[in-house]
């Protein structure tokens, strides 16, 4: 055998080593998360000059940990910061500190899950998390379901799985619907899932932004009526926009009548269902076929958590069954679903653990406590800005979004006001954004709705908490009337 002049094995490090290497990204999580209050919402200041610093070739020798750390610590300054108390943009994701601990040890041990064979207590740890959210979603004994990265995948998945329960092979005379105010990764999905525009239907909404169930009803009649196959309903259980609810029971007796798959997108909204009034708020979500949830929103894991959810296992396993020949050696452990059986994906992480591992830990009580928190202060904060003269709110929060226009005030009403920037309120409006995130104490998100600009105040995160909503609506007030 060839002598080999350096015989370490620097990817095996002894404990000694790897004790030192923890304790190293230890102390750099701690103080990350230590200094989040004190940190600006976002900080993107020079943050291009930093990412160009990170073009270039791989090394061929190592670097101490210590240096790696330091290189990475601007990096992570120069960013929105949406692990801090003052996001309050788009939808904001998680972060929990022990989800990162289950993945520390999952990728730690890095067994196979994907077939239940090799790991048969850890895909059942993960298929027991599942069982989980398809409970606390109000689904029966015997549903089921797949973690995903998130709800893109889980979309996609959805629409395969309906297409191939209520499609023949030659699926194009197929019609899904969906609202006016569903996600992008809808049609994105539907199209990657082989479906062209002909076959996709936007119905119109209502005055708070929720899909229309008798304009529904009359599309499906008239594919009906032309000789198509409509086969799929996706309805919002909280949009992106504004967290409106589709009337879920109405839209659910529609496809019952006509034999619609019916499947709710509540990524964003579906853990609002945990708290006192949830299943009054999310009435039908436990009728529809899938469901689309994302731990990383609600229930605050870190971002790569999805969750598709199904009524009956089987669709899912006719839609994504079947095993190499290769992999025959491999058992079933106890007899429970293997995902690769039931999902597009064969090699994958174990994500069940950062799901499972912190249930475990704080009980479903602190995330019910935590959510109802949530919808308190897009309350509150929608209480106080609704009798402001220079705002024109949406609608009352159906979840933890407040979204709202400008109303500028008409000629003449000070002399002291810019000129025409400021008399257009879609001008107004994103000047005001620009005012309130340029404080940097919070950060804020916008949407266009009806030709509209309008300002979004999104509460979803485990640290955002009284003082920083306060902060947000003052930062609010303050700049519109400087405005």
């Amino acid at each position: 055998m060839p002598h080999h002049k350096d015989a370490r094995r620097p990817l095996e490090p002894g404990p000694d080593e790897l004790r030192r290497l923890i304790d190293a990204c230890a102390a750099f999580v701690v103080e990350q998360i230590e200094t989040l209050p004190s940190q600006p919402s976002w900080d993107l200041d020079g943050a291009e000059r930093v990412a160009a610093g990170f073009a270039e070739p791989p090394p061929d020798d190592g670097r101490a940990i210590a240096s790696i750390l330091a290189r990475l610590r601007p990096a992570v300054a120069k960013s929105l910061n949406a692990a801090g108390p003052g996001y309050l943009a788009y939808i904001p994701g998680g972060g929990i500190p022990s989800a990162a601990l289950a993945d520390f040890v999952a990728l730690a041990v890095n067994r196979f899950v994907g077939i239940a064979g090799p790991a048969p207590a850890l895909a059942r740890i993960e298929a027991q998390a599942i069982d989980w959210l398809a409970s606390l979603m109000g689904y029966p004994p015997g549903a089921g379901g797949i973690l995903t990265s998130g709800g893109s995948i889980s979309n996609l998945t959805a629409i395969v799985t309906a297409r191939t329960t209520r499609l023949p092979e030659d699926f194009l005379s197929g019609v899904m619907y969906f609202s006016e105010e569903a996600h992008r990764s809808v049609a994105k999905a539907a199209r990657i899932a082989g479906f062209p525009d002909r076959c996709l239907r936007s119905i119109p909404v209502d005055s708070r932004l929720r899909l229309r169930p008798d304009l529904l009803e009359a599309a499906i009649r008239e594919d009906g009526g032309r000789g198509l196959r409509p086969f799929l309903v996706v309805a919002n259980a909280g949009s992106t926009n504004t967290g409106a609810i589709d009337p879920l029971p109405e839209i659910a007796d529609i496809a019952a009548r006509h034999g619609l798959w019916v499947h709710a997108d509540a990524a964003y909204g579906g853990f609002f269902r945990l708290v006192p009034d949830g299943a009054a708020r999310l009435a039908g979500l436990e009728r529809c076929d899938s469901i689309t949830l994302d731990p990383h929103k609600g229930m605050f894991l870190p971002y790569g958590t999805g969750c598709l959810l199904v009524r009956d296992p089987e669709t899912l396993r006719r839609a994504h069954g079947g095993q190499a020949a290769y992999l025959q050696d491999l058992g079933h452990g106890d007899g429970g679903a293997s995902f690769t059986e039931i999902s597009p994906e064969l090699s994958r992480d174990f994500r069940g653990l950062r799901v499972w591992l912190p249930i475990q830990l704080h009980g479903l009580r602190a995330f019910r406590e935590q959510i109802q928190e949530k919808l308190d202060l897009a309350r509150w904060a929608y209480d106080q800005l609704k009798d402001e003269p220079l705002f024109e709110m949406l609608d009352e929060p159906q979840l933890s979004i407040v979204a709202f226009a400008c109303r500028p005030p008409a000629d003449g009403a000070g002399s002291t006001r810019p000129g025409a920037a400021v008399r257009d309120a879609n001008a107004f409006g994103a000047e005001l954004l620009r005012r309130v995130n340029a404080r940097r104490r919070v950060f804020l998100s916008s949407t266009t709705i009806g030709g509209r600009f309008v300002l979004r105040l999104c509460v979803l995160s485990f640290r955002t908490h009284m003082d920083r909503v306060r902060d947000a609506v003052s930062a609010l007030r303050e700049e519109a009337r400087a405005l």
